[in-house]
């Protein structure tokens, strides 16, 4: 059975409001641990300003999460940072000689910065007694003890502080002896490219003169300058930091110090599917970089695939992981590496690595959106001559282009997609296609489609216009004009749009991967049992739901380690616990769920919930045939066919068995009792006594055959009677009392049960998914009607809930609040179901009623056991409670848009094109074509560095006016007040 993920389950929901601003802040979407006691997110307006820095006020939102503070600029573009309160140092209020509220921040770094509070009094005073509750914390935790180990680990506190020696020009490591700080596999094999033509001097340069003024690592402020830096390209030996800081997993290596090394030491020499596949494709991750043609490098790959597979188990491993894993590690080390790819896997690219991939099949409907939006002529062509874009597209998205074109330009692609995020991915994919436009528009099939590509990938330092008489136009070359064509022409792609866009497909690939994982687990069963293919999907789909609503633990569904007999690892499946099985039965079982018809004088409503009875639990373990305390497909269609395909003798035996607890073919007393109750709870809503009535008569003449037969099988004799006052002593619970054949034969004797076990029992089972009706027009009048209109309109089932408890105590206000509850068998038609319980007659021959039986009407002796009152209605629960609505697995086929994007990963994803411009050049190399760019194309200066992409970036507006600028400024030389 294909695993149903619940990372598909999480697709279902829409993020709540405080984990989309954790997630625009780089940070994880549920807060650690020692944040929760924080309490919740606190925000107030504010303008900041970096003392001592012209130019840097800008207006904005100030917002404390967890233990970070964080700050976005009115435009959520211009200005943002996340600084962890561990960072910071000293607060002071400052003495503004125009009464504004300011607070200077004295970062680790030594950088100031200011916040002006522009909210109401009583609003800053509250930000800042929450501030100081935040900053006492990180005290008392010691984080502030351990920045000095941390920030050591950051190349950024060597650079700015000018302790930088023994490297190469493209930021290699001439001795590994000298290394303090963490750093990827170039760092000994040397970085991709040409470090002339990259012109790394220039970029460390000017990043380190941005690192100065405006923060490093921990406390960077990303300002529009480190925007318009990244755009140009990161320097080689900076990019695993800043990689690391804009993503955020700088963040998750601070919070989980020492996780990535007990990983490994705890999972050493374990195996999984996942490392198998892992071990699969080392070779082929990057084959062209020196470092993976060595077991170093290779080893150093397989530990951070390894390690992460054991993180988070669910995901384990996925094709492709392994690219990007590979391109990761020349820039980072390890640990870095670790946390980076989670970052990717769980926030950044949700879904793109599920066994499922449904991230990847949603962004990949929601890219050929926008072809159709933006590029109709290409999108007709492409329908027109079928031609799947997705045959390139998937490939360009799951390795961020790195399998794609030369790694040096697919690196300058990731350094904007961990600024600016995924809406990167969808601007390149657009500027590609509209600058091959008119060759796309002549391809006719998908062959055509990517060998266009290839060629197009492999001209990227190429000039885009060699033909041109300007100088300056030759020397663009075709990867600068990709740039140009995707930050220009498709700024119109914005982070919203990507979301609206998700939002908008998000259901149409959701019935895709369930209807195909739905027939990869009706494929996958041992068998069907007796069963059709129909009521085994029907089965699945109230699997699908019951999982849904409660969500077995992850525990029960681990990556699978065991090998069987062949030493072929088992096929990884859905498991549940009790829990969700207690959900899964209501929707199958009448008697598993209560229905409680409420009616309150304005509307008429069912409220379902679960029923809670030993029963349920004692069929779970029942089911259990393998004893993992968890069920599988296999076992639940296995589970139901014993049931619902018996006949009236097998419909006796499996409940006589199910209440069979040592399985020796005989129920003890105690185990008869439980029977009982068993069907008692079965019949608790039946209409009238009848039912109550034959259970009586049950247990009357079963203890009445059982106390006989065991006189006559030579049992010890009854106890004497007991002396006048004291209660009659009860014989052994846990010895045999009545085996197979004496149940069948009191079962026989009553006609309602006789009834019970030959069709309703068999009947209470029904496959079908039961909806909780609609009853609310049913006897009601125009006021019913309008309340029940507006109750539709009432969207969120908390809204819901409330509505219903208020005319729920209106209706007992004004005494028209009744309950009734729908009975689980509902026999109404039968005569015999609502008549009053007969007088009992004994089934014994009068001879052999023992002596002193209750039977008897004149006998004075041992009576045997009436029903105990556990057995009454009290213990029926008429809770109001509306049973959650799950959502149904789609029994429809995968769509053609959903099942063609993932038969090219196969080609497309693990060959990658060897380009030699990313071979690693040396210092000391001079040549002709150099000569010309240094002289005629390329000034290597920092203004044509800067200058190469300020014809594609946007105005910054602070959203300041003169007055609050002057205000900004003034602040730069105000005192802290005493």
């Amino acid at each position: 059975m294909a695993t149903i993920s619940t990372q598909l389950r999480t697709l279902l929901k829409e993020p709540s409001k405080d984990e989309v601003l954790r997630v625009f802040f780089s940070l994880s979407p549920q807060p650690m641990p020692e944040e929760v006691q924080l309490g919740e997110r606190v925000d107030i307006s504010a303008v900041v300003s970096i003392q001592g820095l012209e130019d840097s006020s800008y207006a904005g939102r100030v917002y404390i999460i967890g233990s970070y503070l964080a700050f976005a600029s009115l435009d959520r573009k211009s200005v943002r940072f996340t600084l962890p309160l561990s960072t910071v140092r000293r607060v002071e209020r400052l003495n503004s000689r125009t009464g504004a509220f300011a607070l200077s921040l004295l970062l680790w770094h030594g950088l100031k910065i200011i916040l002006q509070l522009t909210s109401l009094r009583p609003t800053a005073d509250a930000f800042c007694v929450r501030l100081r509750d935040a900053l006492k914390l990180q005290l008392q935790l010691g984080n502030m003890r351990s920045m000095k180990t941390f920030v050591k680990t950051c190349y950024s506190e060597s650079l700015v502080g000018g302790t930088v020696d023994g490297e190469r020009e493209d930021g290699s490591l001439l001795s590994a002896d000298t290394q303090s700080f963490l750093g990827g596999l170039g760092l000994k094999f040397k970085f991709p490219g040409d470090p002339k033509k990259l012109r790394e001097a220039s970029k460390t340069k000017l990043w380190a003169q941005y690192l100065r003024e405006h923060g490093r690592n921990l406390t960077l402020l990303r300002y529009p300058q480190s925007t318009r830096l990244v755009q140009v390209g990161l320097p080689n030996r900076l990019r695993g930091e800043i990689w690391e800081t804009l993503s955020g997993s700088l963040y998750l290596r601070l919070q989980n110090p020492g996780v990535y090394a007990k990983i490994l030491e705890d999972n050493h020499g374990r195996t999984s599917t996942s490392t198998e596949e892992i071990e699969k494709d080392l070779q082929r991750s990057l084959p062209e970089y020196s470092a993976y043609q060595t077991e170093e490098g290779i080893a150093t790959l397989r530990r951070v695939l390894t390690a992460y597979s054991w993180r988070n188990p669910e995901l384990g491993y996925c094709q492709a992981m392994n690219i990007l894993a590979a391109a990761i590690l020349i820039y980072m080390s390890e640990e870095q590496a670790f946390w980076l790819l989670e970052v990717l896997c769980v926030r950044l690219l949700p879904g793109y690595y599920s066994p499922s991939m449904h991230g990847t099949l949603l962004d990949q409907r929601v890219f050929e959106a926008l072809v159709h939006r933006c590029l109709p002529m290409i999108h007709d062509h492409f329908t027109k001559v079928d031609v799947q874009l997705s045959v390139a597209s998937l490939p360009w998205f799951l390795s961020l282009f790195i399998n794609s074109m030369p790694m040096i330009f697919a690196f300058r692609i990731v350094d904007c997609f961990f600024c600016m995020g995924p809406k990167v991915l969808f601007q390149v994919g657009l500027a590609i296609l509209k600058i091959n436009g008119e060759a796309l528009l002549n391809i006719q099939d998908d062959g055509g489609f990517i060998h266009l590509m290839r060629e197009y990938f492999a001209s990227l330092d190429r000039s885009a216009n060699p033909d041109s008489t300007d100088s300056r136009a030759r020397a663009i070359t075709k990867f600068q004009e990709l740039l140009l064509v995707a930050f220009r022409e498709f700024s119109v792609i914005t982070d919203e749009m990507i979301h609206n866009e998700r939002r908008r497909f998000r259901g149409e690939i959701i019935h895709g991967i369930e209807s195909f994982s739905k027939r990869a687990a009706i494929r996958h069963l041992k068998s069907f049992r007796r069963f059709g293919k129909d009521q085994i999907g029907l089965v699945y789909d109230v699997l699908f739901k019951a999982i849904c609503i409660a969500p077995p633990p992850v525990s029960l569904n681990p990556p699978v380690t065991a090998s069987n007999a062949n030493g072929e690892h088992e096929r990884p499946e859905t498991r549940i616990d009790i829990n969700t099985f207690r959900v899964f039965l209501s929707d199958i079982a009448t008697w598993a769920r209560n229905d409680a018809i409420v009616s309150n004088g304005f509307q008429e409503r069912i409220d379902r919930t679960i029923a809670e009875h030993e029963l349920i639990d004692r069929l779970f373990f029942y089911w259990d045939t393998s004893c993992r305390g968890a069920l599988s497909l296999q076992d639940l269609v296995n589970g139901l066919d014993g049931i619902m395909f018996s006949d009236l003798m097998s419909s006796i035996e499996w409940f006589f068995t199910l209440h069979d607890k040592d399985k020796d073919g005989y129920l003890t007393r105690d185990e008869v009792l439980t029977l009982s109750e068993s069907l008692l709870h079965i019949f608790r809503y039946e209409r009238g006594d009848a039912y109550l009535g034959a259970v009586s008569r049950f247990m009357t003449n079963a203890f009445e055959y059982g106390d006989t037969l065991a006189q006559e099988s030579g049992a010890p004799p009854p106890p004497p009677p007991p002396v006048d006052g004291e209660a009659a002593p009860e014989p052994p619970a846990n010895r045999p009392y009545l085996n197979l054949a004496t149940f069948r034969m009191v079962v026989l004797a009553d006609e309602l049960l006789e009834e019970f076990f030959e069709q309703d029992l068999r009947e209470s089972f029904r496959l079908q998914p039961v909806e909780i009706e609609d009853v609310s027009h049913v006897g009601q009048g125009g006021a019913a009607g309008l309340l029940n209109g507006f109750l539709s309109a009432v969207t969120t089932e908390e809204n819901r809930r409330l509505f219903n408890r208020f005319t729920d105590e209106v209706g007992k206000t004004i005494g028209k609040h009744t309950v009734m509850h729908r009975p689980s068998i509902g026999r109404v038609d039968r005569a015999m179901a609502l008549e009053e319980p007969k007088a009992r007659e004994s089934l014994l021959p009068r001879l052999l009623v023992p002596l002193g039986s209750g039977s008897d009407a004149g006998g004075d002796g041992r009576r045997s056991p009436s029903p105990s009152p556990s057995f009454r209605q009290d213990k029926e629960k008429n809770a109001l409670l509306g049973a959650p609505v799950g959502v149904q697995s789609p029994a429809s086929p995968l769509t053609a848009s959903a099942s063609g994007v993932i038969n090219p990963l196969k080609f497309a994803v693990l060959e990658r094109t060897p380009f030699a411009i990313d071979a690693a050049g040396d210092d000391g190399e001079t040549d002709d074509e150099d000569a010309q760019l240094d002289t005629a194309a390329v000034r290597d200066d920092d203004e044509t560095v800067l200058d190469e992409v300020d014809a594609f970036l946007e105005a910054n507006d602070s959203g300041l006016s003169e007055v609050d600028k002057a205000i900004a400024k003034d602040l730069q030389t105000a005192s802290p007040m005493k």
